[in-house]
């Protein structure tokens, strides 16, 4: 086993974790203005949410065994040039198709960051240590939606929508060169145990990874939980421009959901140093799916032209995925360390996928407005009460095994 390094790089693996994010979360206050100066309409800009998310979930199936055969510094360092060339075409869009074909290459590149941070973690530090690493970064990617749309909405109204684009460049390139200092060497101690295989190797890799219950429930409440983060993402700025809301008012209403994310997360590391993730996970379940349940009832019954009656239940939502993401993607994640790369892209891949497919229904029925988006959220909460099911059973047969042990 690989030993704990004195020093964490909390604030390098909080920016890969954060890139996607970024990238999702920055250009949400200019989606009106978008639409007008690429003169599209608002289901095309929606759909630029979710290419970004389809390019995800793609490029972190691939670079998980990728970066078993090449190394995970090359692998990293290539991925986030290839988010800077998309970030360049996205800036540099006359049109609503070059700005979808520069979103796909952009997210192509943010998966890269978001694999292998994860895989870093797994490989590199023990289960306790991992756990506590995934409870203390994971957090801080709600910085995002907060922070990212004020900021984006302050550099549209001052430099125009482009300037956003050229925003994430720059951080593109900075943590390129700070990844370039990064020492790898550990971690090529449980590569050098991987073979290279052909490509029907990695697919049998993959159906033995999904043949574990422990993962694929794990799996399925994160996408699921994210998926209804998503699904308000892309529902969210439509519904508050036809409302009245300005771009820096859409930018708001993503702190206090942050804030609520935050809490989350910090209240579930804390309860992990008093007790196991059996005991948490269920009551945060509970939470999120009472959380989407309210969302969808207060769409029904009408919300007149103020967010806040669906932004409270949101942040109870917020809340609660901010405990549930460590403990899922660190249980998922925990039993595959010879090959946590592609268990981790594997993971981000199906996650994303499930992210897409929501955001793309937001999208398609945004005449529908809030009412399309709580109920896609809502849907959600029948793929936790799934995923749930798979981790009890696993639960329950290594119980069995121990007890005739």
């Amino acid at each position: 086993m690989i030993k704990k390094q004195a020093k964490i790089p909390y604030i390098w693996l909080s920016g890969l974790s954060m890139l996607g994010f970024l990238a999702t979360d920055m250009y949400l206050p200019a989606f009106d203005v978008l639409r007008q100066d690429l003169t599209t309409t608002n289901q095309m800009i929606g759909w630029s949410l979710s290419i970004f998310l389809l390019g995800m979930a793609i490029g972190q199936l691939i670079y998980g065994p990728l970066s078993e055969r090449l190394g995970q510094k090359k692998v990293l360092i290539s991925s986030l040039a290839i988010f800077s060339i998309g970030t360049i075409i996205c800036a540099m869009s006359g049109n609503v198709e070059q700005l979808l074909v520069g979103r796909f290459i952009q997210s192509l590149g943010a998966a890269g960051a978001t694999v292998i941070w994860q895989s870093f973690v797994i490989e590199k530090y023990d289960d306790k240590t991992s756990q506590h690493i995934f409870a203390t970064v994971m957090p801080l990617v709600a910085l995002s939606p907060a922070l990212a749309p004020l900021l984006g909405g302050f550099l549209e109204v001052q430099l125009g929508w482009q300037s956003i684009f050229y925003c994430l460049l720059f951080i593109g390139v900075v943590w390129a060169i700070r990844s370039s200092l990064i020492d790898f060497s550990s971690n090529n101690v449980i590569q050098q145990k991987v073979t290279v295989q052909p490509s029907i190797s990695i697919l049998k890799q993959y159906v033995s990874i999904l043949k574990s219950k422990k993962f694929s429930g794990n799996m399925i409440i994160y996408a699921a939980c994210s998926a209804a983060f998503f699904a308000w993402l892309t529902g969210s700025p439509f519904a508050m421009s036809a409302m009245g809301y300005s771009g820096t008012d859409i930018g708001l209403s993503y702190v206090p959901q942050t804030i609520a994310f935050i809490i989350g997360g910090y209240t579930c590391r804390t309860l992990l140093n008093r007790y196991n993730t059996e005991q948490i996970l269920p009551l945060l379940l509970k939470t999120f799916i009472l959380s989407v349940i309210s969302i969808f009832v207060v769409a029904m019954v009408g919300t007149g032209n103020s967010i806040v009656p669906l932004l409270i239940p949101m942040c109870f939502m917020a809340a609660a995925n901010g405990a549930i993401y460590p403990i899922v993607a660190n249980n998922a994640l925990v039993s595959f360390k010879s090959n946590s790369a592609s268990a981790s892209g594997l993971l981000n891949f199906l996650q994303m996928m499930l992210c897409v497919l929501a955001s793309a229904m937001v999208s398609l029925f945004s005449e529908y407005g809030v009412i399309a988006m709580s109920a896609v959220m809502a849907c959600q909460g029948v793929f936790v009460i799934v995923g749930y099911s798979l981790i009890a059973k696993d639960r329950k047969v290594t119980e069995l095994e121990a007890s005739a042990a």
